[in-house]
């Protein structure tokens, strides 16, 4: 395969996606020497270690959470992150809120910052939904989940949160009842919980 070929592979493969790292182009069977040719000839810039965009300046709110969604593809967003993609929150985290497997390594990211949180089983599993982020596919929790866990990790992000993003669902009809309580027996808070969601009805 010829090299304009390959670069060719490389841009549709940006402009489908937004961003690529170099790990994909490896299991792509294409060259990491073609990423440098592309930056040189000023057709893509490197955002951060491995992780690459075209050229244009693409400037989002969002930016950070695709950076880290982007090079750590087994995380989920959640949490105070989760309630801004919602729209639950009028809060700007200034860290990226993830979930990862209790027993996976943590993340070695200086920047963005991050906020780990572990869970394993169906706390981690369940409720977990692809959205797309300006072209680009992200792990996030899904309203249920979000609100459920946020009860769950009640003692970090504030009970006034989990319960002003409970009654925004609630108010903005993105969640039902059903929903919330199958969620929050998946994070084992279904108890804590049930109080609150027998006032909303």
């Amino acid at each position: 395969m010829t090299a304009t070929t390959q670069a060719q592979r490389i841009l549709e493969l940006l402009r489908r996606k937004g961003i690529v790292r170099g790990a994909e182009l490896d299991r792509l069977g294409i060259h990491r020497m073609h990423l440098k040719r592309l930056v040189d000839r000023g057709l893509l810039v490197q955002r951060s270690r491995g992780v690459y965009e075209r050229a244009e300046p693409r400037m989002s709110e969002h930016d950070s959470v695709i950076e880290v969604a982007v090079r750590i593809p087994k995380a989920t967003l959640c949490l105070l992150t989760a309630l801004r993609l919602h729209q639950l929150t009028t809060q700007n985290p200034f860290d990226v809120w993830i979930m990862i497997d209790r027993k996976a390594r943590k993340p070695s990211i200086n920047y963005p910052p991050i906020r780990v949180v572990r869970a394993s089983g169906l706390a981690l599993s369940e409720g977990v939904q692809v959205m797309k982020i300006d072209g680009v596919d992200v792990n996030v929790t899904t309203v249920a989940k979000t609100i459920a866990d946020c009860f769950r990790y009640r003692s970090t992000v504030g009970v006034d949160v989990a319960l002003e993003a409970l009654r925004d669902a609630w108010r903005q009809k993105k969640a039902t009842v059903d929903d919330i309580l199958a969620a929050a027996k998946a994070d084992r808070v279904a108890t804590v919980m049930r109080p609150y969601l027998e006032s909303l009805v």
